[in-house]
Protein backbone atom coordinates (compact mmCIF):
# COMPACT_ATOMS: atom_id res chain seq x y z
CA UNK A 1 0.00 0.00 0.00
CA UNK A 2 1.26 2.93 -1.13
CA UNK A 3 1.73 6.50 1.01
CA UNK A 4 -0.78 9.29 -0.03
CA UNK A 5 1.06 11.98 -0.94
CA UNK A 6 -1.41 14.64 -0.08
CA UNK A 7 -1.32 13.04 3.69
CA UNK A 8 2.05 13.86 4.13
CA UNK A 9 4.24 17.16 4.95
CA UNK A 10 7.66 18.18 4.95
CA UNK A 11 8.76 20.12 7.57
CA UNK A 12 11.47 22.21 7.19
CA UNK A 13 13.15 23.78 10.42
CA UNK A 14 15.41 26.23 11.55
CA UNK A 15 17.38 26.07 8.19
CA UNK A 16 17.98 30.15 8.85
CA UNK A 17 21.32 32.10 8.29
CA UNK A 18 21.64 32.39 12.22
CA UNK A 19 21.76 28.54 12.31
CA UNK A 20 22.94 27.41 9.00
CA UNK A 21 25.74 29.75 8.30
CA UNK A 22 29.60 29.45 9.75
CA UNK A 23 29.05 33.29 10.85
CA UNK A 24 25.92 32.70 12.34
CA UNK A 25 25.04 33.62 15.79
CA UNK A 26 23.69 30.38 16.80
CA UNK A 27 25.28 27.92 14.44
CA UNK A 28 25.01 24.54 14.28
CA UNK A 29 27.74 22.27 13.50
CA UNK A 30 27.44 20.98 10.18
CA UNK A 31 24.25 22.95 9.33
CA UNK A 32 25.53 24.19 5.90
CA UNK A 33 26.57 20.50 4.78
CA UNK A 34 23.52 19.45 5.12
CA UNK A 35 21.75 22.39 3.24
CA UNK A 36 21.79 20.67 -0.67
CA UNK A 37 20.24 17.63 0.72
CA UNK A 38 17.23 20.14 2.40
CA UNK A 39 17.19 21.61 -1.13
CA UNK A 40 16.18 18.44 -2.66
CA UNK A 41 14.18 16.94 -0.05
CA UNK A 42 11.63 19.82 -0.72
CA UNK A 43 11.60 19.36 -4.51
CA UNK A 44 10.73 15.99 -4.54
CA UNK A 45 8.42 16.95 -1.83
CA UNK A 46 6.73 19.29 -3.90
CA UNK A 47 6.81 17.09 -7.38
CA UNK A 48 4.75 14.35 -4.92
CA UNK A 49 2.61 17.04 -3.79
CA UNK A 50 3.71 17.00 0.04
CA UNK A 51 2.21 19.79 2.06
CA UNK A 52 5.57 21.83 2.91
CA UNK A 53 5.72 23.49 5.91
CA UNK A 54 9.08 25.66 7.23
CA UNK A 55 9.28 26.42 11.00
CA UNK A 56 11.34 29.18 11.72
CA UNK A 57 12.22 30.89 14.84
CA UNK A 58 11.69 34.88 14.91
CA UNK A 59 11.73 36.81 18.16
CA UNK A 60 10.39 40.05 18.81
CA UNK A 61 14.10 42.93 18.35
CA UNK A 62 13.47 43.85 22.06
CA UNK A 63 13.88 40.36 23.17
CA UNK A 64 10.81 40.05 25.26
CA UNK A 65 9.77 36.83 23.57
CA UNK A 66 12.79 34.94 24.34
CA UNK A 67 13.50 32.18 26.64
CA UNK A 68 15.04 33.87 29.72
CA UNK A 69 18.02 31.99 29.69
CA UNK A 70 18.43 33.64 26.23
CA UNK A 71 17.37 37.31 27.15
CA UNK A 72 21.98 38.09 27.40
CA UNK A 73 22.24 37.61 23.79
CA UNK A 74 19.36 40.47 22.97
CA UNK A 75 20.87 43.23 25.35
CA UNK A 76 21.92 46.34 23.50
CA UNK A 77 24.63 46.51 21.13
CA UNK A 78 24.68 43.14 20.82
CA UNK A 79 23.24 41.27 17.54
CA UNK A 80 20.02 39.73 18.07
CA UNK A 81 19.30 35.86 16.96
CA UNK A 82 16.80 35.39 14.65
CA UNK A 83 15.07 38.84 15.61
CA UNK A 84 12.22 39.27 13.01
CA UNK A 85 13.38 41.32 9.87
CA UNK A 86 17.00 40.76 9.90
CA UNK A 87 19.64 38.81 7.57
CA UNK A 88 20.00 36.10 10.16
CA UNK A 89 16.52 35.24 10.33
CA UNK A 90 16.06 34.31 7.07
CA UNK A 91 16.17 31.08 5.44
CA UNK A 92 19.48 29.85 3.42
CA UNK A 93 20.37 30.78 0.07
CA UNK A 94 18.54 28.10 -2.09
CA UNK A 95 15.38 27.81 0.11
CA UNK A 96 12.45 29.49 -1.13
CA UNK A 97 8.63 29.43 0.52
CA UNK A 98 6.34 29.13 -2.14
CA UNK A 99 2.91 30.28 -1.98
CA UNK A 100 1.60 27.04 -1.70
CA UNK A 101 3.64 25.99 1.21
CA UNK A 102 3.10 27.08 4.99
CA UNK A 103 5.27 28.99 7.47
CA UNK A 104 4.84 28.33 11.46
CA UNK A 105 6.93 30.69 13.71
CA UNK A 106 7.88 29.75 16.96
CA UNK A 107 10.02 31.29 19.37
CA UNK A 108 10.81 27.84 21.52
CA UNK A 109 12.84 25.28 20.37
CA UNK A 110 9.52 22.79 19.70
CA UNK A 111 7.48 23.07 16.94
CA UNK A 112 4.56 22.69 18.46
CA UNK A 113 4.78 24.71 21.91
CA UNK A 114 2.82 27.38 21.78
CA UNK A 115 2.71 27.34 17.68
CA UNK A 116 -0.65 26.38 14.98
CA UNK A 117 1.48 23.65 13.46
CA UNK A 118 -0.63 21.33 15.30
CA UNK A 119 -3.89 22.76 13.70
CA UNK A 120 -2.53 23.25 10.21
CA UNK A 121 -1.50 19.41 10.37
CA UNK A 122 -5.08 18.18 11.12
CA UNK A 123 -7.04 20.87 9.28
CA UNK A 124 -5.01 19.42 6.27
CA UNK A 125 -5.63 15.97 7.16
CA UNK A 126 -1.97 15.21 7.09
CA UNK A 127 -1.75 11.47 9.31
CA UNK A 128 2.83 11.68 7.98
CA UNK A 129 5.49 13.70 8.65
CA UNK A 130 9.20 13.78 6.71
CA UNK A 131 11.11 15.76 9.16
CA UNK A 132 14.75 17.99 7.70
CA UNK A 133 16.06 19.83 10.69
CA UNK A 134 19.14 20.60 12.49
CA UNK A 135 20.44 19.48 15.92
CA UNK A 136 19.03 16.04 15.61
CA UNK A 137 22.40 14.05 15.40
CA UNK A 138 21.12 10.54 15.22
CA UNK A 139 16.93 9.33 14.75
CA UNK A 140 16.34 6.05 15.86
CA UNK A 141 13.39 3.76 14.57
CA UNK A 142 12.70 0.55 16.89
CA UNK A 143 11.50 -1.31 14.36
CA UNK A 144 10.79 -4.40 16.25
CA UNK A 145 8.69 -1.66 18.34
CA UNK A 146 6.42 0.24 16.39
CA UNK A 147 3.44 -1.49 14.22
CA UNK A 148 1.15 -0.86 11.18
CA UNK A 149 -2.22 -2.24 10.23
CA UNK A 150 -0.31 -3.81 7.25
CA UNK A 151 3.17 -4.79 6.75
CA UNK A 152 3.16 -3.00 3.29
CA UNK A 153 2.35 0.45 5.41
CA UNK A 154 4.94 -0.64 8.00
CA UNK A 155 7.63 -1.18 5.06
Amino acid sequence: MAADDTRTALLVIDMQNDFVLPDGSMRVDGGLAIVPNVIKAVEVARRRGFLVIWVVREHDLLGRDVELFRRHLYADGKPKPTSKGSKGSELVDGLVIKEEDYKVVKTRFSAFFATNLHSVLLGAGINSLVVTALDYKSVTVIIDATAAATPDIHA
